[in-house]
């Protein structure tokens, strides 16, 4: 842990701090993707990583113990380590371990406590999907676990190597009676970003968010030549565990109004944000699902759109999260004529009625100084308890995690 006060500006609020988390100049960490369940649920750890991916003999997911000095401490041990998540308690890491092949090999599902104890392994896929004639592989390096710690999502290609326009599918672990289902599979769910709904209502615990690409192209193998048709782009949707009540978000698809890429549950509503591009800049717009109607994005009947940047003069937002309660979001933004492209912005602000108001008290936090590559976005996301904030940046020229602290006294 080191303080970084020359990473704030004349513009910053005095009452925040800046950390940088890891600084080992040969090897490069970073926090996991903004959507991620990756914190305990008082705000007091959680988990990021190190490494040049899980292929990496290096790679290991580190435990930020925040009230020991941001002390790290490995919680992974094997290789080929990936999509972790933090049972909603906070008392256990559920992750996999990816040995798997094209037509075969091993998928581990695994769990340890988040002091690194009691590690367990809770299931073993060495023989296909049971039900099906397929092997996962190429694991997506993100999963989601029920609001009330019972089930795990992931999803996966399913190809054998040789079949061409073979699909990607969406796997539902089991993790009171470990057990796994496929319950969705299609060529278009390529980078499916599969995110369980947080509320804790019983129904709404099984929703799960997630992102179809049109016109995306990928070889037999599974890897991708085009995320998707620019024409055609993606659209949204909120689909029930068990592949039932596929619903729709109305968010672009009109040849207008693209949506970016990434999405989020706010907080532990109901309500779902995106962000958008388009002749209207880049937007950030929140909605309720409805009835499936054949993805037609924002032209979905019913559909209610509630422009939380519309108050931000020419909108430039990309990543971005919210706080548990869903009361605070987060973003970095980028270009444009109020946040210039020396290395981005990260704007904190507040949110009011879901539905109608739109964000206020938009707060500049800092310029965290990255390239923006495809590896070293910003990806900022906050404390469950929204007294931190943290992103990446290679500023000190390899992609580091770093941390906001005092967002509480703005």
């Amino acid at each position: 842990m080191r303080l970084r006060p020359d990473l704030l500006d004349r513009n910053s609020p005095e009452q925040i701090a800046v950390v940088q988390l890891t600084a080992d100049p040969d090897m490069p960490a970073c926090h996991v993707y903004m959507e991620a369940q990756i914190f305990t649920p008082d705000s007091k750890r959680f988990v990021l990583h190190r490494g040049r991916g899980r292929d990496d003999p290096s790679h290991q997911y580190l435990l930020c113990d925040l009230e020991d000095g941001c002390s790290l401490h490995p919680i992974t041990e094997e290789l080929g380590s990936t999509a972790p998540s933090v049972s909603p308690d906070g008392r256990y890491l559920y992750y996999l371990v990816d040995r798997t092949e094209l037509g075969g090999g091993q998928l581990s599902l695994k769990r340890v406590k988040m002091d690194g104890s009691e590690r367990e392994t809770l299931l073993v896929l060495d023989r296909g999907i049971p039900g099906t004639s397929y092997f996962p592989n190429r694991i997506y390096p993100l999963s989601t676990i029920s609001s009330d710690g019972q089930r795990l999502a992931a999803s996966a290609f399913l190809g054998d190597g040789h079949t061409e326009d073979a699909p990607y599918g969406l796997l539902i672990f089991d993790l009171t009676n470990p057990g796994v289902q496929l319950i969705m599979e299609g060529p278009s769910w390529i980078n499916a970003h599969p995110q369980y709904c947080r509320s804790r209502d019983a129904e709404e615990a099984h929703d799960i968010l997630i992102q179809e690409n049109h016109g995306n192209t990928h070889d037999v193998r599974g890897r991708m030549t085009k995320i998707f048709d620019p024409e055609l782009g993606g659209d949204i949707h909120v689909i029930r565990d068990d592949g039932t009540n596929l619903r729709d978000l109305p968010w672009g698809r009109d040849g207008l109004e693209f949506r970016q890429g990434h999405q989020c549950w706010r907080g532990r509503s109901a309500w779902a944000i995106t962000s958008t591009y388009g002749v209207d800049g880049r937007r950030l717009i929140e909605s309720l699902p409805v009835p499936h109607a054949g993805h037609i994005g924002l032209r979905s009947p019913g559909g209610i759109r509630n422009d939380l940047s519309r108050n931000f003069p020419e909108p430039s937002f990309c990543h971005f999260a919210c706080d548990a309660q869903g009361q605070y979001l987060i973003s970095d933004a980028y270009g444009g004529e109020h946040v210039p492209t020396d290395g981005g912005r990260v704007f904190l602000a507040r949110l009011g009625e879901p539905g109608r108001d739109a964000a206020v008290a938009w707060t500049y936090l800092l310029n965290p100084r990255s390239s923006w590559r495809a590896d070293a976005h910003v990806h900022p996301f906050l404390s469950p308890d929204a007294t931190m904030g943290f992103f990446n940046s290679d500023e000190c020229g390899t992609l580091q995690a770093y941390m906001v602290t005092g967002l509480g006294d703005l």
